[in-house]
C-alpha cells in the first residue's frame, strides 16, 4: 500500500506537466505560424494561472488608452509564491542597507515596440518551459514577465498584416505584408516612443507599469526587441558609453550573460554581435533606467521586426522566420534566467552595495521657479519615488545651471531641495545632473536632458549636504472668487495658466490678454496676462461657477479688480488688449510627417491641452477647405518636398494671407520656405572645405560626426516682448536635436542664439555643427498678408518631458495674434 502511495505522489507532478498546455496547443495552431492577437495571449495567461494558483500570480495593473489590459505575471515555485510577499520585502530592504535576500528577482519585458512582435510570441513559449523543462531555475529566482508592454501598437501591427498578408505568407520582401503604412505599430496611441518614456513618463503605459516596477526594483531587467532584417542576434554587453555611475559588477554580469548566450548561439551555429550600437546612458530606455535603480538591465534586439512578417528573404538569400525569431528569444530569455539563478548570492549583495551612499559631486539640487513648473517636476519625482523637501530661507553656492558657473541662490519654503543623500541617488544624479560625462560622442540618443533645464527652472547643484524642511513646498491657497467685481486677472507664465485657459474657452468664456505690461491697484503685471470680465461674459448664467471650477482645477489664483482702468500701461478697451479667439485648429498627419512628432502635437491637445484639433491627412488635403480652420500645424518631417506640390503650396500661402496662422515646425520649416520669396526666413549656408583630402573609411565615418548634434542643450536669448515669448524669462535652454539652422527674422525673432551661445551647457555638438548653428534662429514669427507664420526649429514638445518648451507651443495657438 505504501509503495502505490509512493508511485501516486510521484506520477501528481508528472501528471500535472502533462495536462499543462504549451502555446501551440492552447492556441490551436503551431507557435510561430500565426501572429497571437493581444486577447488572445491574454487568454492564455489567463490560463496558466488558473492551471498552475501555487506557482503563479497574473495582475492586471492597468489599461491602455485603447483599453486593452496590461498584465503582469509573477512565477516561482509553490514554496517561494507562498512567501512572495517576504520574499519582496527583503528585497526592498537592502535600499536601506539591510535585508537577508536569498532570491534573484529576474524581470522580463516584451513587446515594447508594437511591430517588433516576435517577443509577445517568445513570452508564451518562455513562460510555458519555465513551468516545466526549466522549473529548476526557479528555486532560488522570482520571475516577472509582461508579455506585452505596448497592446495597442502590437494589435495594430497584428491587425495590418493579418489584413493584407498572402496565403500563404509571402517571402517575397517587395510584397506589401513586409511594408506598413505611414502609422507603423511600434509606437502607442499616442504615437509615442514607450523605450525612451520610463523616465519621462508621459504616457499612460509607462506610468502604471512604473507602479510595478518600484514595488520590485529586480536584479536583472531584459527589454526585447527587434531590429533590421539582415542584423543577427544582438546580446549584452552594451557599447559605449557606459554613464559614469554604472557599477564594476553591472559591467562585469552584463559580460558573464553575454557569455551564457553566446554558448547556446554557438551551439545551434546562429550570429550575434556584442558591445556594438546600444549604448547605456540615456536614462529613459528600458536597459538604462533599471540599471540606473541597481539592477542589470539589457536591451536584446532580434534581426526581424515589422518588416520580417511570418518569414521573409533576406539580402544574402536566407529566409527568416518567426519561428526562428522565437527560438532565439526564447533562448536569451531562458538563459537569463539560467544565470540569474546560479549567481543569487553574487546578485543580492551587488544590490545592496549599489543602494550605499555614493559619494557623488554633487550633494544637493536646489531648485526655485514658477510654482506650477516646481508642482509638476515634484509629480513626476513622486511617481520615482525619490524624495524631495522645501528649502529653507538661507542662501546656497554651487554650480548655477543659468550662468554655467559657481553661484549662489536665496532658498524659501517655496524651494525644491533634493540631496542625494537617499536611496534613488544614483538616479537623481542622473537626472539632475548639469552635464553627462560621454566615453564617446557616438551615441544611439540624446546625450543632454538635465531636468532643470527641462523644466526652465534656477538651480543650484551644491557639493554640500544642504538639509531642507520636513515639509514639501508650500503651495499658495486660493481665495474665494468675488462675483461682484469688474474683471479677474491671472498671470501667464506657465503650462498650467494654458491648461487654465483652454478650460474657460471650452466653456465659452471670452477671454482677453495684455500684450504690453501694466500696473492695477498697485499690482504690476506682465505681457500676457489674461483679463477675463464680467460684461464680456454676461450671456453666461453660470459663469461664476465656470471660473471658480477652473481655477480650484488647475489651482489658479486669480486677481479681482473693480475696474479697467490702469494706473500704467493699457486700459482694458485698449487696442492693446485682444480678445483669445475659440479657434478651430489642424494638424497634419500622413507620409510628410514623422509619427513621433505627430504623436507629440497629438497627446499635447488631447492629454495635456485638452483642447479640440481636427488630423487632416495628408491624401486628402488637397480637397479640404482651409478658411474653415484659424490654425494649421505642420509637424516635422522629411517628407514635405513631395507633398507640397505647387498646388498645395499656394493654397497654404493663399489661406495664410486671407487671415490664417501657419505653425511649421522642424522639416516642414524647410519644405514649406524653399526657394520661396514670399517667406522671409532664409536656411543659414556654410561654405564647405574644398581642399582635397583623402580619409581612410573607418577615419571619415567618424568624422561625420563633427557635423551632428546629439540632442544637446543649448542657452537661447528671448524677446519676450515677441507674443510668441509671453511669460519667459530673457533667457530659454533649447534641446536641440540637430544642425538644421536659419537666419534672423528681421522683426520676428523671439528665441534665437545670439553670439558666442554655440556652444552647449549640456550635452555633445560636433565642431561643424557648432560653427552652423551660430547666430541662427529657435523660434519666430512672420507676418504675411494678413495671417502669421511661426517658425519652430527646435522642438518644444520633445517626448512631451520638455517642460519649459509647452508654453511657446501655447503662445504659438492663443497670443500670436
Amino acid at each position: 500500500m505504501k509503495l502505490i502511495l509512493r508511485y501516486a505522489l510521484f506520477f501528481i507532478p508528472l501528471l500535472s506537466l502533462a495536462q499543462l498546455k504549451s502555446p501551440s496547443e492552447f492556441l490551436g495552431y503551431e507557435l510561430g505560424t500565426q501572429f497571437t492577437r493581444h486577447h488572445e495571449v491574454v487568454d492564455y495567461y489567463q490560463y496558466l494561472a488558473e492551471a498552475e494558483p501555487q506557482r503563479m500570480t497574473l495582475i492586471e495593473y492597468g489599461k491602455t488608452n485603447e483599453r486593452r489590459p496590461l498584465l503582469l505575471a509573477t512565477i516561482s515555485t509553490k514554496e517561494n509564491m507562498q512567501n512572495l510577499d517576504n520574499i519582496r520585502e527583503e528585497h526592498m530592504k537592502a535600499l536601506n542597507g539591510e535585508g537577508s535576500p536569498d532570491k534573484a528577482i529576474v524581470w522580463l519585458s516584451y513587446n515594447v515596440h508594437g511591430n517588433e512582435s516576435v517577443s509577445t510570441e517568445a513570452s508564451m513559449q518562455t513562460i510555458y518551459d519555465l513551468f516545466t523543462s526549466k522549473s529548476s531555475y526557479l528555486e532560488n529566482t522570482v520571475v516577472l514577465m509582461d508579455p506585452c508592454i505596448n497592446p495597442d501598437g502590437r494589435d495594430r501591427y497584428v491587425n495590418w498584416y493579418n489584413q493584407f498578408k498572402n496565403s500563404p505568407n509571402q517571402v517575397d520582401p517587395n510584397s506589401k505584408e513586409h511594408h506598413e503604412n505611414w502609422w507603423s505599430g511600434r509606437s502607442n496611441h499616442y504615437m509615442f516612443d514607450l523605450n525612451r518614456d520610463w523616465a519621462w513618463l508621459t504616457q499612460v503605459e509607462s506610468q502604471q507599469r512604473l507602479k510595478q516596477f518600484n514595488k520590485w526594483l529586480p536584479h536583472v531587467h531584459v527589454d526585447f526587441h527587434e531590429q533590421g532584417v539582415d542584423n543577427p542576434y544582438y546580446f549584452a554587453p552594451a557599447a559605449e558609453p557606459f554613464h559614469e555611475v554604472i557599477t564594476d559588477f553591472q559591467r562585469e554580469f552584463q559580460e558573464t550573460i553575454g557569455k551564457n548566450h553566446a554558448k547556446y548561439f554557438d551551439e545551434n551555429g546562429w550570429f550575434y554581435f556584442t558591445k556594438e550600437v546600444f549604448d547605456l546612458l540615456y536614462p529613459s530606455y528600458g536597459d538604462t533606467y533599471p540599471t540606473y535603480n541597481g539592477g542589470i538591465g539589457m536591451t536584446y534586439e532580434q534581426g526581424g521586426g515589422g518588416r520580417a512578417g511570418l518569414g521573409i528573404t533576406t539580402s544574402i538569400g536566407d529566409t527568416l522566420t518567426l519561428k526562428d525569431r522565437i527560438s532565439h528569444h526564447l533562448t536569451t530569455g531562458l538563459s537569463t534566467v539560467e544565470v540569474a539563478s546560479k549567481n543569487v548570492s553574487k546578485l543580492n549583495d551587488e544590490f545592496k552595495k549599489f543602494y550605499l551612499n555614493k559619494n557623488f559631486k554633487y550633494k544637493s539640487y536646489v531648485l526655485n521657479g514658477n510654482p506650477d513648473k516646481l508642482e509638476v517636476l515634484a509629480s513626476l519625482l513622486d511617481k520615482h519615488e525619490i524624495k524631495y523637501q522645501a528649502g529653507t530661507n538661507s542662501t546656497v553656492k554651487g554650480y548655477s545651471y543659468t550662468t554655467g558657473k559657481t553661484g549662489s541662490l536665496k532658498s524659501t519654503n517655496q524651494s525644491l531641495v533634493i540631496s542625494s543623500n537617499q536611496p534613488k541617488s544614483t538616479l537623481v544624479k542622473v537626472l539632475f545632473e548639469p552635464m553627462a560625462k560621454l566615453s564617446d560622442s557616438v551615441t544611439y540618443d540624446i546625450t543632454a536632458w538635465s531636468l532643470p533645464y527641462a523644466y526652465g527652472l534656477d538651480a543650484i547643484a551644491s557639493e554640500s549636504n544642504f538639509n531642507g524642511s520636513s515639509a514639501a513646498p508650500k503651495k499658495p491657497e486660493l481665495k474665494n472668487i468675488d462675483a461682484n467685481k469688474y474683471a479677474y486677472l491671472a498671470d501667464w507664465n506657465s503650462m498650467k495658466d494654458a491648461q487654465f485657459l483652454a478650460e474657460l474657452l471650452r466653456n465659452k468664456v471670452r477671454v482677453r490678454y495684455a500684450h504690453k505690461p501694466f500696473t492695477l491697484d498697485g499690482i504690476s503685471h506682465e505681457r500676457g496676462t489674461l483679463i477675463i470680465t464680467k460684461s464680456d461674459n454676461k450671456q453666461l448664467k453660470n459663469f461664476n461657477d465656470i471660473l471658480n471650477t477652473a481655477s480650484v482645477n488647475h489651482s489658479k489664483e486669480l486677481i479681482s479688480t473693480n475696474t479697467g482702468f490702469v494706473e500704467s500701461g493699457k486700459d482694458f478697451g485698449s487696442g492693446y488688449v485682444d480678445v483669445i479667439q475659440n479657434l478651430n485648429i489642424a494638424v497634419l498627419s500622413g507620409e510628410p510627417t514623422s509619427t513621433l512628432r505627430f504623436g507629440e502635437i497629438w497627446n499635447f491637445f488631447e492629454q495635456q491641452l485638452d483642447y479640440p484639433i481636427s488630423v487632416l491627412d495628408e491624401d486628402y488635403f488637397a480637397r479640404v477647405d482651409l478658411a474653415k480652420y484659424d490654425i494649421l500645424i505642420l509637424p516635422d518631417g522629411r517628407g514635405y518636398n513631395s507633398f507640397l506640390t505647387t498646388y498645395n503650396k499656394e493654397k497654404i500661402k493663399d489661406w495664410v494671407k486671407r487671415g490664417g496662422k501657419l505653425i511649421a515646425m522642424g522639416g516642414a520649416i524647410d519644405g514649406i520656405t524653399a526657394s520661396d520669396k514670399d517667406f522671409a526666413l532664409k536656411e543659414k549656408e556654410i561654405k564647405k572645405d574644398s581642399s582635397n583630402t583623402i580619409e581612410s573609411f573607418e577615419i571619415s565615418e567618424r568624422e561625420q560626426i563633427k557635423s551632428a548634434i546629439t540632442g544637446a542643450i543649448f542657452k537661447a536669448t528671448v524677446d519676450n516682448t515677441n507674443p510668441l515669448a509671453y511669460g519667459y524669462s530673457d533667457t530659454y535652454f533649447t534641446l536641440k536635436l540637430g544642425s538644421s539652422s536659419y537666419k534672423y527674422l528681421e522683426n520676428g525673432s523671439a528665441v534665437y542664439l545670439s553670439k558666442g551661445n554655440n556652444v552647449p551647457v549640456s550635452g555633445f555638438a560636433g565642431s561643424e555643427a557648432k560653427k552652423k548653428i551660430a547666430e541662427t534662429l529657435i523660434f519666430g514669427t512672420e507676418e504675411m498678408g494678413r495671417g502669421q507664420v511661426i517658425y519652430m526649429v527646435d522642438n518644444p514638445l520633445f517626448r512631451g518631458f520638455w517642460e519649459n518648451g509647452k508654453l511657446f507651443f501655447a503662445n504659438a495657438l492663443f497670443m500670436v495674434n
